[in-house]
């Protein structure tokens, strides 16, 4: 590996540990994947671009989960150089493979031909305001597909939704700028994009209802037609605009995939483990031979 990112992945007791610390919440949110398939075995490097839900750290595990399983890739998450300034959150990333996302490791991770995950939405995505549901927010950026079409990277759209049928944005950062606390804030020079929401779960708590989770990869996108073009602006934006409408393609299929699942309901789900349960511990009818 190279010396920009300095990662070596973790060994193999690591990812199992890994794994087992998501269990409880994948067993909360039963995570339906689809589309896995569209994920090449034989392509590297791999760009999965998707959108952010609310709060970021929820659904992300669960993806990380799902690939690592099903195609045995170990995510690069490229993450907000913001979540490096908090020791021990920033370490906690690391273990999940998140590193800052500078041009540099992005490009260094690339040329390890690794599986790479970016949100072009980054921390304004996660950070959503009132009426922003599953709504991309990737302002003007194209960056991600300048660097695929320069690295030959082919990219994974993917999309996911869950997360912000279980949460309700109850007041935002715009809301809060608009307070007293809004001039303190401009003076300090903080960064209003990231300001995180005050959220609802449960009652009056932030804890997220049992809403089930919903992945789905989109059909690979190869950049290699595209060498040599990463410095023309127009093409870059094709693509990244290209990428953008199957992102959202895939956000309308999954609450559509959503209206017709059975196991929707946690009710449902629950109902399913206790029968389950009882059908291992009373294998026999009551009163059978």
């Amino acid at each position: 590996m190279t010396g920009v990112t300095g990662f070596e992945p973790p060994p193999e007791r690591e990812i199992r540990r890994l794994l087992a610390l998501a269990a409880p919440w994948a067993w909360y949110t039963r995570p339906k994947v689809v589309g896995v398939e569209n994920v090449p075995d034989d392509v590297r490097p791999l760009l999965f671009v998707g959108n952010h839900t609310l709060g970021g750290v929820l659904d992300a595990p669960l993806m990380f989960m799902a690939l690592y399983r099903h195609k045995g890739i170990f995510l690069r998450s490229l993450g907000d150089h913001l979540h490096f300034k908090i020791p021990g959150w920033r370490e906690g990333l690391g273990r999940w493979g998140v590193v800052d996302g500078t041009r540099e490791n992005c490009a260094a991770l690339m040329r390890d031909g690794e599986c790479i995950l970016v949100f072009p939405g980054g921390g304004r995505e996660v950070a959503k305001r009132k009426g922003e549901k599953y709504q991309l927010v990737w302002k003007q950026r194209a960056g991600f597909a300048r660097m695929a079409i320069e690295h030959g990277c082919t990219i994974v759209p993917f999309a996911a939704i869950g997360v912000e049928d279980a949460l309700d944005v109850v007041f935002d950062a715009d809301e809060l700028m608009e307070t007293p606390l809004g001039e303190p804030i401009r003076r300090l020079g903080m960064r209003t994009d990231v300001i995180p929401p005050i959220i609802r779960g449960i009652g009056p708590t932030m804890f997220p209802r049992p809403q089930r989770y919903y992945f789905q990869f989109r059909p690979a996108i190869s950049t290699k037609d595209l060498s040599g073009k990463h410095t023309d602006d127009d093409t870059c934006w094709s693509l990244r605009e290209q990428i953008k409408a199957e992102v959202e393609c895939g956000i309308q299929e999954l609450r559509e995939i959503r209206e017709r699942d059975p196991r929707r309901s946690f009710r449902t789900r629950m109902r399913e483990d206790l029968g389950a349960l009882a059908a291992k511990l009373f294998p026999r009818p009551f009163g059978g031979g």
